[in-house]
């Protein structure tokens, strides 16, 4: 609950999107927001693959999430990545925001949630289809071998949202003034890098806490499911409820399962971080157009991340922090479905496409 909150705290006070970053991008060629993502991962694969290349931390047994490479995680990503542009967020937008006081993400989250339940339904089916084994860098390179090639990767990555930045303005971003002072780590707002840096630290610690990387959006399954049946509905027979673990989940109390207590600490640590800067202002007045976008969208982020093995964290960040070549493609899909997603945008949300500062 502690790290989750901790994580709410992080995102919030530095506005850490991966929707908004990549928007900008795709929209503006402004590539600040994708390069602290990168420092980020870069800082998660250095902490995480001795660890997993040795298979113990502090003592204790850790593994990655390494998946299978194959269709679904490439509609699946897709299906999320356009989700991300019209439900305004992604899976950890979506929580931090919710916890920030934006009304119309709870919107989004509760549609996040029925289009969870929905991927779990048909996940035997899509897990049918053509895939190759889970493959792990670290298997692949060696723990040595596997952090060169990432961070070769990440580097190739900024370097070019750098020239394409420059070709197109001349000259890099400047990031905004941040007042100083030792206030400001508890009001916020806080530098972009030292967003990347805190969220790449606390997974490491989720890591050496839960024996594995940070996720999120297998508890919306869960969730979702435990409502179905409370309404009198079934789910036990469905293929992605056979896994002797998610069933273990199913037949517990939520509070049990640590995905569910670290996304409610993420709701909690940004509300406080709202409070004490003095933003938590929940505005009710939605339209329709973006309340549309808001149910379409969280159908998309739920359906997605169950396809695709997660969202922006459990497949993306800490896919590629595990090492696993999944987390690559799903960045790759997602991107082009984030593509698609921008497109669209202006079906919805009338005005100009460029997001707020604090939008994820």
């Amino acid at each position: 609950m502690l790290v989750g909150g901790g994580l709410g705290i992080v995102l919030y006070h530095a506005s850490f999107g991966f929707t908004s970053a990549w928007r900008v991008f795709i929209t503006e060629r402004r590539g600040r927001g994708l390069r602290a993502q990168m420092v980020m991962l870069a800082l998660a694969v250095v902490l995480f693959f001795p660890a997993l290349g040795s298979g113990t931390l502090f003592g204790h047994p850790v593994h990655g999430f390494v998946s299978p490479i194959g269709v679904s995680v490439i509609v699946g990503a897709f299906l999320f990545g356009l989700g991300m542009q019209l439900g305004g967020g992604c899976a950890s937008g979506t929580l931090f925001t919710v916890g920030g006081g934006n009304a119309r993400m709870v919107i989004t989250l509760l549609f996040f949630i029925v289009g969870s339940v929905i991927g779990t339904a048909h996940f035997a089916w899509w897990q049918s289809l053509p895939a190759f084994q889970p493959t792990s860098m670290i298997d692949l390179f060696g723990t040595g071998g596997g952090i060169a090639a990432s961070l070769v990767l990440f580097a190739a990555i900024a370097v070019l949202t750098v020239v394409m930045e420059k070709r197109r303005h001349g000259q890099l971003e400047q990031a905004a003034h941040v007042p100083h002072g030792p206030a400001r780590w508890l009001t916020g707002p806080w530098p972009l890098l030292a967003g990347a840096i805190g969220l790449a630290i606390l997974n490491f610690l989720t890591l050496s806490l839960a024996g594995r990387p940070w996720g999120i959006t297998s508890a919306f399954a869960l969730w979702g499911a435990k409502v179905f049946q409370a309404v009198g509905g079934d789910v036990t027979a469905w293929g992605y409820w056979q896994n002797p673990g998610r069933a273990a989940s199913l037949n517990s109390s939520i509070f049990s399962d640590v995905t569910t207590v670290m996304n409610i600490g993420i709701i909690l640590g940004a509300g406080l971080a709202a409070s004490l800067a003095g933003r938590f202002a929940p505005n009710f007045r939605i339209p329709m157009r973006s309340v549309a976008a808001a149910v379409i969208g969280g159908l998309f982020l739920g359906y997605g991340a169950r396809l695709a093995f997660g969202c922006n964290i459990g497949a993306y960040f800490s896919g590629i922090a595990s090492g696993s070549l999944h987390g690559w493609l799903w960045l790759v899909a997602a991107f082009a479905g984030n593509m698609f997603g921008v497109k669209l945008r202006p079906l919805f949300f009338p005005g100009p496409a460029k997001p707020a500062a604090a939008s994820c």
